[in-house]
C-alpha cells in the first residue's frame, strides 16, 4: 500500500511540475545587437557584436571598447561581464563594447612577412593594413554614427595585440586608450618592435593610456618581448601618456586576458569606498 501512495505521489509531483513548466513565462536573455556590417574596405561582410549598458539612453554620450577576437564564442562575453562588474564596483563609466568577430584573424592581424616559414604556416598572412583601414574609416565611423561616442579602447592579446601595437605605433591618434595582452611581436622577427622608437618619434604627444602585459608562464620571447616594448614606450618621452606594465606571475598565454585586462582596468578605474 504504501509503496502504491509512493508512486501516486510520484506521478502527482510530476504532472504538477509539467503544469507549472508548460505555464511559465519564457522570455530570451539579451544583452547586445548582433549587426552586420558590409565592408567595401575588406570585401567582406563583418559581425559586430554590440554590447549596450542596461540603461542606454541614445542620447547619452558613452565611452566604446572596440574588442578584438569579439566572436561570442571568443571573448565577448566574459569581457562584457568584466566591463559591468567595474561599472557596477568600480568607477568606469557605463560603456558600449564591440566585439569584432573573426573570419580570418591571422590574415587580418599580421603585416607582410618575407620569412617563408611564416608564409607557410600563415598562408593567409599580411593583410593588417586592410583591416586598420577597416577599423578607421569603416567601423569606427559607423559607431560614432549609430552612438554618442566618447574615450575609445582597443584590446587586443596576442596577434591581436600584434595588431593594437601596429595601430598605436603607426596611427596612434585611432584611440585613446590601448590594452595591449601578450603581443606576438616575435613575428617577422620582431621588426616591428624594431621600428618602434623611429616610429614613436614621429607619434603626437597627447593624452593616451597605454597597459602592456604577459605571463610569466608565456614562451620567454613573448616575455622579452613585452618588456622591452614597455620600456621602449616610457622612455620615448611621451609626457601625457600613462605606460602601465603588469607581469601576470601566475598565468600562461592561455589563462591570462580575463585576469590581466582585470588588472589593467583597475589601474584606470581604482576602488573608491562608497560614500
Amino acid at each position: 500500500m504504501y509503496k502504491k501512495i509512493l508512486i501516486f505521489c510520484s506521478l502527482l509531483f510530476a504532472f504538477q511540475f509539467m503544469v507549472s513548466a508548460q505555464n511559465t513565462n519564457v522570455k530570451p536573455l539579451t544583452i547586445g545587437e548582433i549587426r552586420t556590417l558590409n565592408s567595401k574596405v575588406l570585401d567582406e561582410e563583418r559581425t559586430l557584436n554590440i554590447y549596450l549598458p542596461q540603461n542606454f539612453n541614445k542620447t547619452k554620450t558613452y565611452p566604446v571598447i572596440y574588442l578584438l577576437d569579439g566572436s561570442m564564442n571568443e571573448d565577448f562575453i566574459h569581457v562584457v561581464g568584466l566591463v559591468q562588474f567595474f561599472n557596477q564596483m568600480y568607477c568606469m563609466p557605463e560603456t558600449i563594447v564591440v566585439g569584432i568577430a573573426n573570419i580570418d584573424r591571422k590574415k587580418d592581424f599580421t603585416f607582410h612577412t618575407d620569412l617563408k616559414d611564416l608564409q607557410k604556416d600563415y598562408p593567409t598572412t599580411g593583410h593588417s593594413a586592410r583591416f586598420i583601414s577597416f577599423l578607421e574609416k569603416e567601423l569606427k565611423p559607423y559607431v560614432e554614427n549609430q552612438f554618442k561616442t566618447g574615450d575609445s579602447y582597443l584590446f587586443g592579446q596576442s596577434l591581436g595585440g600584434l595588431l593594437a601595437t601596429e595601430i598605436l605605433l603607426k596611427k596612434p591618434e585611432m584611440f585613446n586608450n590601448y590594452f595591449i595582452i601578450s603581443p606576438s611581436l616575435w613575428w617577422d622577427d620582431e621588426s616591428l618592435l624594431k621600428q618602434s622608437k623611429q616610429l614613436l618619434s614621429k607619434s603626437a604627444d597627447k593624452k593616451k593610456f597605454i597597459y602592456v602585459s604577459v605571463g610569466k608562464g608565456e614562451h620567454k620571447v613573448m616575455v622579452k618581448d613585452a618588456e622591452d616594448l614597455f620600456d621602449i614606450l616610457k622612455k620615448s618621452n611621451k609626457k601625457n601618456w600613462t605606460v602601465e606594465y603588469k607581469m601576470m606571475e601566475t598565468d600562461n598565454h592561455a589563462t591570462i586576458l580575463h585576469r590581466s585586462l582585470y588588472e589593467g582596468l583597475v589601474k584606470l578605474f581604482p576602488y573608491q569606498e562608497p560614500k
